[in-house]
């Protein structure tokens, strides 16, 4: 059971309202375009902001996805059915062989019992020691009727063998029947009257008479009063021999403790070394509740298909979703610098100089002549709004001021008071901790051998921002840096159009000063003009990296 092969569009981590909107939007032309199941995803929760816009236009927000490795339900999963734990040996054998099988699993109630391999129907066949097979492992005797093709004579078929018996062979005279015939014992033997009546008078549990021989009605009267089973086999007494120990359950037999099994969430690479040691061909995989839903081969390994990617508003490996290096990227679609990450196979690469991803998308939507729909045309055109702060950040084009435009006509909205509910929504920080705001909009880099972490919010409220800036950096000064060597914060007034930033990292004054000038305390410096993360600060910081 392979899941359905979809593509995954998706945008960064922490992602803003560009990364989510052009997600759903880029997802939605390309399944009016056809050729696929596209599906927008997020790498994180959204913010305020986005939470607004998607409410506002009533579209629910993409389903989060943390890693997008391949798991064992993106390959196929064999459906092999159980086999009934009361099943024989010999029917179980006869199963596998037809569906050529060597591993099958006995559920119950949807929960996997234990499983069964050709290996251990072998192993119990060559195990020709234990004459008690049949009582150790509670053999109901319609088990013995169908497996040595038998006929009741007297007795009930959904009886068990008795637990005290063992299998005879009647070949010896009466005299020495009498000594090893014991209560509850299985006696094979043929139309000898006086070994039938021996063994029926020492409560033998069961007779088995061979070939098909008449038994007479005496001695069926006398097998009854004395609660001895009788069966007819047409089958000579060596034959019926090899076969009556087949007839023993398989719950006597199936492995049922230390099972190795795995979930359909399991992540491929975690599970490689686990197969690499158990040499076995199949392995049971089960749902996230417990419930047996089919077998894991090794061949299945090698013919697993990774997911697909389309990636938006993003093209850096460190602001991507995690296991990004395990799938395959088909296509990405970006307004920022050329990051580090690398594909296996060629892909669609689109990356404008405009202010957002949202304005490319919308370029999309008219270069393939797909008609945008009003929520599509408001989604798009709020993305536009949220990364250009309606216009006034220095990454703003004409293309985006004129898609932006054109879309609020389609959506209906009046643009100026869209942006100023959007940018509330978005400074309103009260429901949220020092932390959560931190990483609310969090991108990392790195040049030169040196990593760093940038983060930032916008805000209308100066007040709110500057009681937020102690509570910064508190947490900075002793948050996890995660191996990264120096972060920065952002906080952006959009009226006033600046930003004061607080830094954190051994070096990361020096750097400050050198791209921006003296910093008004120990840790944070006021940016006049400075709105862009993406073009007036990362720039900066990474041309005094790199010298």
């Amino acid at each position: 059971m392979a899941a359905s092969k979809d593509i995954f569009v998706i945008g960064h981590k922490n992602p803003d309202t560009d990364s989510i909107c052009s997600a759903i939007a880029y997802a939605n032309l390309k399944n009016q375009i056809g050729g696929g199941k596209y599906v927008p995803k997020r790498a994180g929760e959204i913010n305020n902001e986005t939470k607004y816009v998607l409410d506002f236009f009533q579209v629910e927000k993409p389903e989060l996805i943390k890693h997008v490795g391949t798991q064992v339900r993106d390959i196929n999963i064999k459906q092999i059915p159980s086999l009934d734990k009361e099943m024989s040996l010999k029917d179980a054998w006869i199963t596998m062989r037809d569906m050529q099988e060597a591993t099958m699993p006995i559920v119950e109630e949807h929960k996997l019992a234990g499983i069964i391999s050709i290996k251990d129907i072998a192993t119990a066949n060559m195990d020709i020691y234990e004459t008690r097979i049949l009582a150790l492992s509670k053999t109901k005797y319609k088990n013995i009727l169908d497996t040595i093709d038998g006929t009741m004579l007297v007795g009930d078929e959904n009886e068990i063998v008795p637990e005290c018996g063992k299998i005879l062979i009647g070949a010896a005279n009466p005299e020495l029947l009498e000594h090893y015939v014991e209560e509850g014992d299985i006696l094979i033997t043929g139309d000898r009257f006086e070994a039938q009546l021996c063994a029926i008078e020492m409560n033998a549990g069961c007779l088995v008479i061979c070939m098909g021989a008449k038994v007479s009605k005496a001695i069926q009267k006398l097998a009854q009063e004395h609660g001895c089973t009788i069966i007819s086999t047409p089958h000579d007494t060596y034959m019926t021999a090899r076969l009556i120990s087949q007839s023993a359950p398989l719950e006597y037999f199936m492995r049922k403790e230390k099972l190795i099994t795995f979930s359909s969430e399991d992540f491929i690479n975690d599970i490689r070394s686990t197969i690499a040691k158990i040499r076995h061909r199949d392995f049971p995989v089960l749902d996230r509740e417990g419930n047996y839903i089919g077998m894991l081969s090794r061949r299945s390994l090698l013919e697993m298909d990774n997911k697909k990617i389309i990636m938006v508003d993003h093209n850096e490996k460190s602001q991507a979703v995690d296991g990004i290096e395990e799938a395959d990227i088909l296509e990405i679609i970006d307004h920022h610098r050329l990051g580090t990450l690398e594909t296996t196979i060629p892909v669609y690469f689109r990356n404008q100089p405009v202010g957002c991803t949202a304005t490319i998308v919308y370029q999309m939507y008219l270069e393939n002549q797909v008609e945008v729909e009003p929520k599509i045309a408001g989604l798009l055109c709020s993305a536009i709004v949220s990364d250009t702060l309606l216009f006034r950040s220095p990454t703003c084009t004409p293309q985006d001021q004129e898609a932006a435009e054109t879309l609020a006509k389609i959506a209906g909205i009046d643009l100026k008071a869209h942006a100023e509910k959007m940018f509330r929504a978005g400074s309103s920080l009260s429901d949220k901790t020092t932390e959560e705001i931190f990483y609310m909009d969090f991108k990392k880099f790195s040049a030169n051998g040196v990593n760093f972490g940038v983060g930032q919010i916008s805000s209308l409220d100066q007040t709110e921002l500057e009681e937020l800036r102690p509570k910064i950096s508190e947490y900075m000064a002793t948050a996890d840096k995660q191996d990264m060597d120096m972060l920065f914060f952002l906080m952006t007034n959009i009226m006033e159009e600046s930003s004061d930033m607080v830094f954190v990292g051994e070096k990361a004054k020096e750097l400050v000063t050198a791209a921006f000038g003296e910093p008004m305390g120990e840790d944070y410096i006021h940016l006049p003009g400075v709105v862009s993360r993406k073009k007036q600060f990362v720039p900066q910081i990474l041309s005094v990296v790199q010298q």
